[in-house]
């Protein structure tokens, strides 16, 4: 059997349209899923053989009552499912809707093919696109011990405040649900739907059928008690599904609670040691027979530790500033040709004192890239810093640039102390420092990494590392392009 149903059919208007309507409440869709359940229970208790007109969601969680119904009662129940055709632009309406209805429910799982109309028993009745009832489900129950209609409207997501002028668009909205067992309600829906049947066909139930005025008391005490127990039990399932939510939301707050527990005690801790540096050399200044070149060595100690004081402050501070303001920084279109070479000339008197061969290599025709306000030169900086700080007096320092798919690639190489394997996957940590030789330090507040990591994070880019100890590293970072790869650029690299 084909039927259709006319696109401006509604069964909220019908139902509104009635002398004294049935209010609707506004309820969630798991209170939905508990009364059709409620009413599902009723109608197999008393193997009510019933004609049903139902459109629900498609997921399994629903079409399973239905199943559940005709598998029980078996032939004598007849089932008109109504179903959105897929073709059309409009088509995905039904899909929103679905989608909706699945996060504003903890209970609704993956969608999930609508019950087949290959049985005689069950007719699929095609709805078009631009139907009025897509933003509608509902089961009707029709049989001459009982009728019900249990209907469910979702109003328009967007609304706008009269006051303020913003759109509502809370996915979480509810549902206006009616339920009725009122005869005059229900025939006004079933000659509605008579009426919006296309083609004109038989009539879909015998002349003869009356609907009862007012059902059975003992029918509707047992639905009361059935719905009452039915909502009982997805409450405790909501109830279960936040208290799941709840406890890893707690367990996230333990969890960066001990993160920042630890995070303080290491920056005391990084923070106590160039002072008691500072303290020990105050303490020998103080020695009377103290000789010059003691002395000497002794200040130096005093300006080198608080040169490194200074520095994890000032590491300290930026870094606290950064991870502030990064997330509300706008991205800006930038070219590493523009970058590069001015900082590497402002550390080229510093690689010439150390004796370090410093080049790159940047062509003028790469695309620009996306980086935060100022962020790809404090990158450059950091990394260009590291590698001429750890590279030994003689040693060389590359800085390359270059096309890599959809990224453009800057790549820092040096010639210096390496990186043990084990020390690699530390190195983006906070103040962590790299220390290869007992008897040199390199200084630092080991916080140059970890900014350059967090400001790669926000502008979609990354870094990696290969080094291997006492023969040098290389510093990968990919950006994203901007815009087509020069031709020649692209042949060069291929």
């Amino acid at each position: 059997m084909n039927v259709s149903l006319a696109k401006d059919l509604s069964v909220y208007q019908l139902v509104m349209g009635v002398q004294a309507p049935p209010k609707p409440l506004s309820l969630s869709p798991a209170t939905l899923l508990s009364l059709v359940r409620a009413q599902i229970d009723l109608l197999i208790e008393q193997q009510i053989a019933a004609t049903l007109w139902v459109k629900l969601p498609p997921e399994k969680i629903w079409q399973s009552e239905l199943g559940r119904y005709q598998s029980s009662v078996g032939a004598s129940s007849f089932i008109y499912t109504c179903q959105i055709d897929e073709s059309g632009k409009e088509g995905a309406g039904e899909d929103e809707d679905a989608n909706e209805q699945r996060e504003s429910s903890p209970l609704l799982p993956a969608p999930f093919p609508p019950t087949s109309s290959s049985s005689s028993h069950h007719v699929t009745v095609h709805l078009p696109p631009d139907s009025q009832l897509r933003r509608e489900n509902f089961v009707m129950v029709l049989s001459p011990q009982f009728c019900s209609l249990i209907l469910a409207h979702r109003p328009l997501k967007k609304r706008k405040n009269q006051t303020s002028g913003k759109v509502n668009t809370n996915k979480n909205q509810p549902l206006l649900i009616i339920t009725t067992v009122e005869g005059r309600v229900i025939q006004q829906v079933l000659n509605g739907i008579q009426r919006a049947i296309v083609p004109e066909s038989s009539p879909i139930l015998p002349a003869s059928f009356i609907c009862p005025t007012v059902p059975q008391a003992v029918l509707m005490n047992q639905l009361l008690a059935k719905q009452l127990l039915r909502q009982d039990e997805i409450n405790r399932q909501i109830i279960t599904v936040r208290t799941t939510k709840l406890q890893q939301q707690n367990q996230q707050l333990h969890d960066k609670e001990q993160l920042q527990d630890e995070y303080l005690k290491n920056l005391c801790q990084e923070l106590r040691i160039p002072l008691t540096h500072i303290k020990t050399a105050l303490s020998l200044l103080n020695s009377p027979n103290l000789k010059p070149p003691q002395r000497q060595r002794y200040l130096q100690m005093l300006n080198t530790q608080c040169d490194q004081q200074n520095s994890l402050i000032t590491g300290l501070l930026e870094l606290v500033q950064l991870e502030r303001n990064l997330e509300g920084t706008a991205l800006e279109s930038v070219r590493l040709s523009e970058i590069v070479p001015g900082v590497v000339s402002t550390y080229q008197p510093l690689a010439q004192e150390k004796g370090i061969m410093l080049a790159y290599t940047v062509p003028t025709e790469l695309p620009s890239v996306w980086c935060v306000s100022g962020g790809l030169r404090q990158i450059v900086i950091n990394l260009l810093h590291n590698s001429i700080k750890f590279t030994p007096n003689g040693g060389q320092v590359w800085v390359r640039a270059r096309i890599q798919g959809d990224y453009v690639q800057l790549e820092f190489r040096d010639t210096g102390i390496g990186i043990a394997e084990n020390e690699i996957s530390k190195i983006f940590d906070r103040f962590y420092r790299v220390r290869t030789a007992a008897t040199e330090d390199y200084g630092g507040a080991g916080l140059g990494l970890t900014i350059v990591q967090q400001l790669l994070l926000r502008c979609g880019g990354s870094i990696s590392v290969k080094s291997k100890l006492y023969e040098g590293s290389t510093f990968t970072v990919q950006l994203k392009s901007i815009g087509n790869i020069p031709k020649a650029i692209a042949t060069e690299n291929e």
